[in-house]
Order: structure tokens, then C-alpha cells, then sequence
């Protein structure tokens, strides 16, 4: 018996520990720079349009999440969309841990950023910035957290030559993309542009 435990805690021991996200409270208002491959971006967050989306954001930026990170969802007239890290083994981590819905407090116009969502407490990642108006997209959860107070024009200038993904257009396998990394971006969309850094402004 005494043998029998040794072993089961040797194998418990053995086991690496899980990677815990980070879930600190952000601040009331914060803002953030993206250094991006066309220019700086600053974002401006007001937690109390969506609390949920903004402490995610927050702890996002802090851990690094958003650097090196690839804008793979470029569609003209609408938005653009990013917030899939290039180490499927850290991308892995975030996309496990759903965070719950904000109510809409804001409407996704121009300029707003809104974490991208498939359903109901789905949220995980990705964010979307509105090249227009997207009002329609209010109604079904999609929650802006702040919007673009700086560099508006370095977004729309992000390249759309891939546009969506297929079938509506011939940008990257979501998928794939998680399972594969920037490696995947790298060698079949080598014009993407990209999140040099994000971090936050003082």
C-alpha cells in the first residue's frame, strides 16, 4: 500500500501544472497602444460599458497575449478582427476559459472594439474593431468595451487583400490557425499585417 501511494504521488507530482489566465479587475478606464506593423493604434477602455470584456482585455494586454498577433480577418466596409495568439500552446489556455456576457450598453459604430462571440457565454479572445457602423451587430450581444482614440487611419489601412475566411473570402482557416500558429500565417498570408506589442499607456 505504502509502495501503491509513493507511486500515485510521484505521477501527481510529475504532472506539469496548468497554466492559470490571469483575472485581475481592470481599472474604470484604461487606455492601450498597439504598435502594429502600419503605425500606433490607441484604444480606449471604459469598464463600465462592459465589465467582462474590459477585465479580459486588461489582463490580455498585461500578459503579453496580444504581441506578435496577427490581424487575420480583414474585411472592407465592415470590420477587423485579431486576438488569436501564434503559440497554439497559449492560445489553448485562453480559448479554454469563456468569460460571460456583458450586457450592450454601446453600439458598435466606427472605431468601437467588441470581443467577437459564436453564442451565448462564448467569448473568449478574439476582438473586432468597426471600419463603419455596425449597428446591426447590437442586437445579437456583441458588446463594444472602448473604441480607437488614436490612429483610426493606420486601421484602415490594415491590408484586406485576404478579406474573410472561406467561402466568402480566401483569408485563413480559423481552425487551423489556432492548431498551427503563426507558423500556418507566416508561409500562406505572408502580407498579414500585425500587433508588433500592445501595452498599456501611462
Amino acid at each position: 500500500m505504502i509502495r501503491i501511494l509513493a507511486f500515485v504521488i510521484a505521477l501527481v507530482c510529475a504532472v506539469p501544472a496548468v497554466a492559470q489566465i490571469p483575472k485581475e479587475q481592470a481599472p474604470a478606464s484604461y487606455k492601450v497602444k498597439f504598435d502594429t506593423s502600419k503605425g500606433v493604434v490607441v484604444v480606449q477602455v471604459t469598464r463600465a460599458w462592459a465589465p467582462q470584456g474590459a477585465d479580459r482585455f486588461y489582463n490580455m494586454v498585461k500578459s503579453g497575449f496580444f504581441d506578435n498577433t496577427r490581424f487575420f480577418r480583414v474585411v472592407s466596409g465592415f470590420m477587423v478582427q485579431f486576438g488569436i495568439n501564434g503559440d497554439p500552446a497559449v492560445m489553448a489556455q485562453w480559448r479554454d476559459a469563456p468569460i460571460p456576457d456583458d450586457k450592450v450598453t454601446q453600439s458598435n459604430k466606427r472605431g468601437f472594439i467588441t470581443f467577437a462571440t459564436s453564442g451565448p457565454n462564448s467569448r473568449t479572445t478574439q476582438v473586432f474593431i468597426n471600419f463603419n457602423d455596425n449597428t446591426g451587430l447590437d442586437g445579437a450581444g456583441f458588446a463594444p468595451f472602448g473604441r480607437v482614440v488614436s490612429g483610426m487611419e493606420v486601421v484602415d489601412a490594415f491590408n484586406a487583400e485576404y478579406g474573410d475566411g472561406a467561402p466568402r473570402g480566401r483569408g485563413p482557416d480559423q481552425g487551423r490557425l489556432q492548431r498551427e500558429g503563426n507558423a500556418y500565417l507566416a508561409k500562406e498570408y505572408p502580407r498579414m499585417d500585425f500587433v508588433k506589442k500592445a501595452t498599456m499607456e501611462r
